[in-house]
């Protein structure tokens, strides 16, 4: 009988979404073999050298399952739900039950158990439970994504939230999967590390506003709320109350100077300077 190739020992999540994706895409033209641990293997991307593998945060004995034998795990942070932190928990439980020796997670920038941002404190809990589990760690701790910025002035060209005059080094994702792959391709190297990924620039809103009408010829500007506007201006979307705190304590952290400062480890891990927010307008897919 001829027995079963063995499965990589690298494990990837999120490679369905944007950034998760952008990585095992890399880790691939690499010729990197992975374990892609996805919920619907339908939308797995197919990639050489890439395994599908369903999985859940919430399942513990599907993750012990699918992560035996896997030393390297990239954990992308789950998606926003309520009970995301719990999900966290089992997983990284469940990793340190499978054996897993080593876990690279994107946390976020300024993670901390009395940040403003409400989900910095989430992701500062998850690092406390990676560090206590025995296994070795990375963490990627990324800044605003510079992606979104775009997105936020909508459909009417105006960016609203109570940011006040705050600035932010917002990052791009690409920058943050170079970053990714370079910890993955050589994980030894960067044990125990945390990575703060950082665009080169601080800006305000009002800033980017202006940036993001030079480059894309829409006319967008920024409007700063107040606090007591932001809710207001938040409730007819009908989300919950966990949900509208997040979004509005992403401006607020903005305004308490927690989302500015720039960090050298984008260069230092690729070699490359971050991409601006002029470049990535020019260039979104650079």
């Amino acid at each position: 009988m001829t027995a079963l190739p063995a499965l990589p020992e690298l494990a990837v999540t999120g490679s369905t979404g944007i950034l998760g994706g952008m990585v095992a895409r890399q880790l691939a033209d690499a010729g990197t073999a992975q374990r892609l641990l996805v919920r619907d293997a339908g939308r797995a991307p197919e990639l050489e050298g890439a395994v599908p593998l369903v999985f859940s945060y919430a399942d513990p004995a599907l993750a012990r399952q699918v992560l035996e034998g896997v030393k390297i795990l990239f954990m992308v942070s789950g998606q926003e739900a309520e009970d995301r932190l719990k999900q966290h928990f089992t997983f990284i439980d469940a990793a340190a039950e499978a054996g897993v020796r080593h876990v690279v997670y994107t946390s976020l920038y300024g993670a901390a158990p009395d940040a403003t941002f409400t989900l910095a404190r989430d992701h500062y809990a998850t690092e406390e439970r990676i560090k206590a589990s025995g296994m070795a760690y990375t963490f990627l701790r990324d800044n605003l994504y510079l992606d979104v910025l775009p997105q936020l002035a909508g459909e009417y060209g105006v960016i609203r939230g109570p940011a006040g005059d705050g600035a932010v080094s917002a990052v791009a994702r690409q920058d943050i999967a170079r970053c990714a792959v370079m910890v993955l391709r050589d994980p030894a190297l960067h044990v125990g590390a945390t990575y703060n990924l950082t665009g080169p620039e601080d800006f305000t809103l009002a800033r980017a506003a202006e940036i993001l009408t030079q480059g894309t010829g829409r006319s967008i500007s920024y409007h700063p709320e107040t606090v007591e506007e932001a809710y207001r201006s938040r409730e007819s979307y009908g989300a919950p109350p966990w949900q509208v705190d997040a979004w509005v304590s992403t401006y607020t952290a903005i305004a308490a100077g927690e989302a500015a400062g720039l960090s050298p480890d984008v260069h230092a891990l690729t070699g490359r300077e971050p991409i601006s927010l002029a470049e990535f307008v020019k260039a979104p897919q650079l």
